[in-house]
């Protein structure tokens, strides 16, 4: 079965030059092609909402909204394709964890408190802090995660349930749209988000022979 198409939903969380980040959700719709049953590649959509900061509590009243969305391609290397896991139930539960690494492009929609506030120096709500609205950022993603495959009568495993953590390095500063001057904001590292998420793959198309056995029975 070398294809699928599935969804997820994830809780977010943002790291950007704000303080404060919030937990929100993300959804994922994907198409996912199977060079071998323990190595897919998978081409996915995700929407999703980041918050962070607060006018209130933000030492500069910064606040930002960003409904992205995001264009992704991964592969994820599960250990069933490089271990012998026959006769042996220890590995045979491990061979379902996996690595992955992926790559695509972050458009940001950004809703922001782009003024200052609590000024020191300036007159209150005259300084405008830089950045911009919308941008497409590059992006960077790792993922850890496990796969529960449920087979049908053929031993086949026809849905996927997987549950991953996945951490996001998105070049540029769009994510919470400021881009602050270092020499007044410590601004050292890239935004980032990441991902804890569930999701569910339902497997299609012509049976492809593998090496082993991909469901052992004792």
């Amino acid at each position: 079965m070398p294809s699928g198409v599935g969804f997820d939903i994830s809780t977010i969380r943002g790291f950007t030059n704000v303080a404060k980040q919030n937990n929100t959700l993300a959804v994922g719709v994907y198409y996912t092609y199977y060079p071998s049953p323990y190595f897919p590649v998978t081409f996915e959509i995700q929407r999703g909402r980041l918050w962070g900061g607060s006018r209130v509590t933000d030492p500069y009243s910064r606040e930002y909204v960003n409904n992205y969305t995001a264009v992704l391609i991964h592969a994820d290397l599960q250990l069933g394709q490089v271990v012998d896991y026959e006769d042996n139930d220890f590995m045979n539960v491990l061979k379902n964890a996996y690595l992955g690494i992926g790559g695509g492009m972050v458009k940001d929609n950004v809703q922001n408190q782009r003024y200052d506030l609590f000024s020191q120096g300036y007159p209150a709500g005259t300084y405008k802090f830089p950045g911009t609205d919308s941008s497409t950022d590059p992006d960077v993603n790792f993922r850890v995660g496990y796969e529960f495959k449920f087979y049908n009568e053929y031993d086949e495993p026809y849905l996927r349930l997987h549950i991953e953590y996945v951490h996001h390095v998105v070049f540029g500063e769009g994510l919470d749209g400021y881009n602050d001057p270092i020499q007044k904001f410590k601004n050292n590292f890239p935004d980032q988000y990441r991902q804890i998420s569930i999701g569910l793959v339902y497997n299609f198309g012509l049976i492809r022979a593998f090496t082993k056995r991909i469901r052992n029975e004792y």
